[in-house]
């Protein structure tokens, strides 16, 4: 079973993502924050990450930076989830290693086809 990490601090937005998640076949683990979630990738290593942008403690985009600088790193398809919407802010999430991006909100066809995308589906 593929593992999925969501990253968000909105325990609403866990828990949505989950249920699709799970209807898609991931097993799914949560970080509420930036840090959490390098701590978790440092012990397990998720086939795909859920990314929030802003969150408190550490940001999306600087989660992202360290985590493709850990050892093994490159391996997580990074799939940023955010209210951000101005093409700047997305090219750079796309340009710092995101895979794809998902507009917030998101439903299970649009999670599903990104999964697809990134080659997980």
């Amino acid at each position: 079973m593929k593992l999925c990490l969501v990253v968000d601090d909105s325990r609403v937005v866990r828990k949505v993502a989950r249920r699709i998640l799970e209807d898609l076949g991931f097993e799914v683990a949560e970080a509420g924050d930036g840090v959490e979630a390098l701590a978790w990738v440092r012990t397990a290593a998720p086939d795909v990450i859920l990314l929030d942008w802003n969150m408190p403690v550490m940001n999306g985009l600087e989660f992202l930076r360290r985590l493709r600088q850990e050892p093994g790193g490159d391996a997580p398809k990074v799939i940023f989830c955010s209210v951000e919407n101005d093409l700047d802010r997305i090219r750079e999430a796309l340009t710092t290693g995101a895979d794809e991006y998902i507009m917030k909100p998101f439903d299970g066809d649009i999670v599903a086809s990104k999964l697809g995308l990134v080659g997980l589906l």
